[in-house]
Order: C-alpha cells, then sequence, then structure tokens
C-alpha cells in the first residue's frame, strides 16, 4: 500500500463516495475503485460497506484510515520541508470554507493571493464549520474558517470578522414592521436552519435553550439562499448573520436586529498549532492576516464597500 492509495482511500472516506472522491482527486471512477479493492484483497479485509450510491466504512476501514491520514500528513510535512529548503515558492493549499463564508469572504482574497503567489495552487473544499475544524485537525486540510472559539483543541486561529445575528421573517410576519426583536419572540415560530454539521446550528439551538424554549424545525440546509427563499415563500423563520443578510435583496424578506440576547457570529482563519506549515500555507495566514486587519481609516478589500474590521 503506497501514498497515493492512503489518499484515494481517505478521500473516499470523506466523501462517502466513490464517484465524488474520483472527481476532486482528478481521475476515473473505475480507477479509484480498482484501487480500493486492490487494497481490500492485499489487506484481506472489505474496507468500505456499499450502502446504495453511498458508501460507509467498515470497522477494519476506520482503522485503517486513521493510520493512513497520520502517514500521508507526515509525507506531505516531509515534502513541504524539503520544497521550503529548495526555497521554492510554490506549493498547494487545501482550504476549508463553510458555504456562506466563501462567496461573501474570500473570493477577492483568492484573486489577490493568486496574483502575488502564482505559482500556488488552492483546491477548496466546502463544509460546515464543525466539519472544517475536524479536518484541520486531521490533516485532511491545511487551513479553514471556522467560527470562534473552535470546539476542537491543538488550533491556532485569528478573528477576521466579528458579526451579529439577525432576524429574517416574511412581511405577513406580526413581527414584520419591528424595529428590533427579542429571542423570547420566536418560541412559537418555525425555524428555518443550517444543517447540524454548522457550528451555528447548534449556537441557535443553545440560545433558544437559554431564552426558555426549544426551537421548532421544519427544514435544514447548507446553502443560505435557500433558507432565505423559505422564508421568502412563507415556511418559516430564520437567524442569518449580518454580511449574509446584506446579499439577500429579496424584497419578499422583511430583515431586523436581534437583541435580547444579541447572537454573535464570530470567523476565524484556522491551522494545527503543531504541524509544520509549509511555505504555501504560511503565506496564506499571513497574507489573509494582513488583508483582513487593514490599518484603521481604511476600507477592507476583501469585503467591499460594506466590510467590516476585525478585532483581536
Amino acid at each position: 500500500m503506497d501514498i497515493r492509495q492512503m489518499q484515494y482511500l481517505i478521500e473516499v472516506a470523506r466523501l462517502k463516495s466513490f464517484t465524488k472522491a474520483a472527481d476532486a482527486l482528478f481521475i476515473t471512477q473505475p480507477t479509484i475503485s480498482k484501487t480500493i479493492k486492490s487494497m481490500e484483497e492485499e489487506l484481506g479485509v472489505i474496507l468500505f460497506d456499499r450502502i446504495g450510491k453511498k458508501v460507509e466504512l467498515t470497522d477494519a476501514g476506520l482503522l485503517i484510515v486513521a493510520q493512513a491520514q497520520q502517514i500521508v500528513a507526515s509525507f506531505q510535512n516531509l515534502t513541504a520541508e524539503l520544497d521550503d529548503l529548495r526555497n521554492l515558492k510554490k506549493g498547494h493549499i487545501r482550504i476549508g470554507l463553510p458555504p456562506m463564508v466563501g462567496s461573501s469572504f474570500f473570493p477577492k482574497v483568492i484573486g489577490q493571493f493568486h496574483q502575488r503567489y502564482p505559482e500556488i495552487t488552492i483546491q477548496l473544499f466546502e463544509d460546515g464549520a464543525k466539519k472544517v475544524e475536524a479536518d484541520v485537525v486531521d490533516g485532511l486540510l491545511e487551513v479553514g474558517v471556522a467560527v470562534l472559539p473552535t470546539l476542537q483543541e491543538g488550533l491556532s486561529s485569528f478573528p477576521f470578522v466579528e458579526e451579529k445575528l439577525n432576524l429574517v421573517v416574511h412581511p405577513s410576519h406580526p413581527l414584520a414592521e419591528r424595529e428590533q426583536v427579542e429571542l423570547p419572540e420566536l418560541a412559537r415560530d418555525d425555524f428555518v436552519l443550517f444543517r447540524q454539521d454548522f457550528t451555528l446550528h447548534d449556537r441557535i439551538i443553545a440560545e433558544c435553550a437559554k431564552a426558555g424554549f426549544q426551537p421548532h424545525i421544519i427544514y435544514e440546509s447548507s446553502q443560505w439562499d435557500l433558507i432565505s427563499e423559505m422564508v421568502a415563500v412563507g415556511l418559516g423563520i430564520t437567524l442569518l448573520p449580518e454580511s449574509i443578510c446584506r446579499e439577500i435583496s429579496d424584497k419578499r424578506v422583511r430583515i431586523m436586529p436581534l437583541v435580547n440576547p444579541v447572537i454573535p457570529w464570530k470567523l476565524g482563519i484556522i491551522w494545527r498549532e503543531d504541524r509544520y506549515l509549509s511555505f504555501a500555507t504560511r503565506e496564506w495566514i499571513r497574507f489573509t492576516r494582513e488583508v483582513f486587519t487593514p490599518s484603521e481609516g481604511t476600507d477592507n478589500p476583501a469585503h467591499g464597500s460594506h466590510g467590516k474590521k476585525s478585532h483581536q
């Protein structure tokens, strides 16, 4: 079993799909299927339980993937250190982004970074913040974006945006004309939220519990535009960060501040504090810190005219 095979195995386990793993690795699905079958024959165990179009790791698969992740991470560290010794300003960075973060904050930043470092390639993985954190800890990603404070241990970070959650309702909602709304007033509403792999999902439920009620969730999604559309057709209410609310131009919804309590939404760049960082990763961290924390009195180029400075 070689490094390439381990990488295939890890990607199938991460995406729970041979087809999706093949797409992510830019190889054919038969190639990856043949590789996994060869590994199973070599090891004498079944690595995946095929359930329809999805696959799940067997007990043996879980054990082998855990070891493979450590081996691949060590190999990548070795490669990165050798590249640095050769002083090659090249590299590849795997970055995890929650879907609602990518379009709002990162297109301009990635473009600016590419202009400065054209030889560094970037691969983006869209997952909920909880999954991004776990993948950074496991070494599947070099860096990621997560809601601070992080849930996982062993991570370094710096914040780049601090916002609050706003309430989004249909214009016919009894509270639609209010200037602000208190959270306990929403106890009888139907909620449309992000999925459970998003930190915001747990944060909202926890705040509702503190306010004395359990939110009635009728729908969950990974896409903020779909969530706002559900509200626009009158299926429920939602709570979204200020930057996302600025992206919503739909006049079929009303947006207002949420108070008592104010629910903060603080984002940060995260990375493993005990892992060797390649030149490319170190430059990404340095560059994004520079871009997201401009000098006083200047606009943040990553956010456009409504950018918000981070507080450190």
